[in-house]
């Protein structure tokens, strides 16, 4: 049979993603920024976005022939208070979509379910490549010429109804698929997350300055995390939500009930002290199958070391390093800049 767009959208809802729709593979003005953020030093220490410029800003690079890319959105949010309703001086706060399973594993399960059906549903032959945010595309501008939310100030997908707590996936195909209608901005005069953002990482509406978002700080940053940022983190130890918390279509956001996505045990509002004494061995276990694997160990120790010299934790983070303490990842030399910084201060 011919395979329809309605029919890939309705296969899509069934496997397990809440949105689906199609765009075509074209010029796009908004693929054009790309090279200009890079410009401006916005990527920070993200040289493969510099690397990969050119295969970014078409498709068609990746995989010649492409006509259709079909853009799917997962809701991750689930039933637990924003970051910024927590009163808890000691909590460690974690981005909600790192709470549960790694989506990259997740979601690329059902993609790969979906292009095999694909494969077995269609007529002809076609071929497809399947990514979940760690392809060489620019997922947000397919996701918004697909109908699935615009590109808001704070540089997320905002679906009008679901809100933007949503991960992006999609498969490039050469397909000839029905498009869908491009989705409308819907901020209009709203500036809240660039009100909010606490390092003003948001340099212009639409435009995200990396260097200074606390996400890349405590995920993607190697080496020491500027001192003129330390104390913005709060007990942020990975990632930062604050620009989707304010953002008026996440009051309320929808909740998603798939378990993938639930807290798991220990990353359930946890204790920064907590964290900061478990084992290295007990932090991989904790973290096994995770998206904060990101971080690097001694990424995640620096984090939380930072965020207890803000919580007023300094004497709880001297005291539990001794002469004993055979944990790689304390030891390092970079978490013990972090740990002398906070004392000297």
């Amino acid at each position: 049979m011919v395979l329809t767009s309605l029919q890939v959208k309705q296969k899509a809802i069934e496997l397990g993603f809440d949105l689906c729709g199609i765009s075509p593979v074209e010029d796009f003005s908004e693929l054009s920024f790309l090279s200009t953020w890079i410009n401006r030093g916005y990527a920070g220490e993200m040289d493969w976005m510099a690397r990969s410029v050119s295969r970014r800003s078409d498709v068609r690079k990746i995989l010649p022939g492409a006509t259709s890319v079909i853009s799917t959105a997962t809701i991750y949010n689930v039933d637990r208070p924003y970051s910024t309703e927590n009163t808890e001086s000691s909590a460690a706060l974690i981005s909600r979509y790192a709470w549960g399973d790694d989506y990259h594993d997740v979601l690329q399960s059902r993609l790969d379910k979906l292009v095999t059906w694909m494969h077995k549903a269609s007529e002809g032959l076609f071929e497809a490549k399947a990514y979940v945010d760690t392809g060489p595309i620019q997922e947000r501008v397919y996701a918004q010429h697909a109908g699935i939310g615009w590109i808001g100030k704070n540089t997320c997908i905002i679906n009008p109804i679901l809100g933007s707590w949503l991960f992006l996936a999609e498969v490039v195909c050469t397909l000839l698929l029905e498009p869908d209608p491009p989705a409308l901005n819907q901020c209009g005069t709203c500036n809240l997350c660039i009100e909010a953002c606490p390092t003003g990482a948001i340099a212009a509406p639409y435009e995200l300055d990396s260097t200074r978002c606390l996400s890349y700080l405590t995920i993607e940053k190697r080496g020491d995390i500027p001192t003129d940022y330390r104390s913005e983190l709060g007990t942020r130890i990975y990632g930062c939500d604050i620009c989707q918390e304010v953002c008026p279509y996440n009051q309320p956001a929808a909740i998603s009930k798939d378990s993938s996505w639930q807290p798991r045990h220990g990353l359930d509002q946890p204790t920064l002290s907590e964290l900061w004494l478990m084992s290295d061995d007990a932090v991989g276990n904790l973290l096994k199958g995770s998206a904060i694997t990101r971080a690097k160990l001694s990424g995640l120790r620096r984090n939380i070391a930072v965020a207890m010299g803000n919580a007023g934790e300094v004497d709880t983070l001297v005291k539990s390093k001794d002469a004993t303490d055979q944990r790689i990842s304390v030891n390092d030399e970079m978490v013990q800049r972090h740990v002398r910084w906070l004392v000297e201060e």
